[in-house]
């Protein structure tokens, strides 16, 4: 599928959202991993764009004592897939992460 062609300020417009929606992320992230903020919380908001467009991967590395190694472990046994967002986990695998981490 072709990109569409975008003018120059439409351009502008998309780099502008996209960084911001990365800074919200990031805001979101230093809430997680300074205990401002749980893992339930996040998940609750699923359907906020900036938080459904995370990867899984990146959400479970903001938690404490979470590094890379220990969320790809936990990944894998619930069996969520490497490049999941969080707005496409189902049910099952929402209930599990929870079980995981309180």
């Amino acid at each position: 599928m072709a990109l569409p062609k975008l003018t120059p300020g439409e351009k502008l417009q998309a780099l502008a959202k996209a960084q911001e929606m990365r800074s919200q992320r990031a805001k979101i992230r230093v809430r997680l991993k300074s205990g401002e903020m749980t893992l339930r919380e996040v998940l609750a908001n699923s359907d906020n764009e900036v938080i459904g467009r995370m990867r899984v991967s990146y959400l479970l590395q903001s938690l404490p004592q979470v590094g890379k190694v220990t969320s790809r472990r936990i990944m894998k046994e619930i069996g969520i897939h490497e490049n999941r967002r969080v707005q496409g986990l189902g049910k099952r695998q929402v209930e599990a992460l929870m079980e995981k981490f309180g």
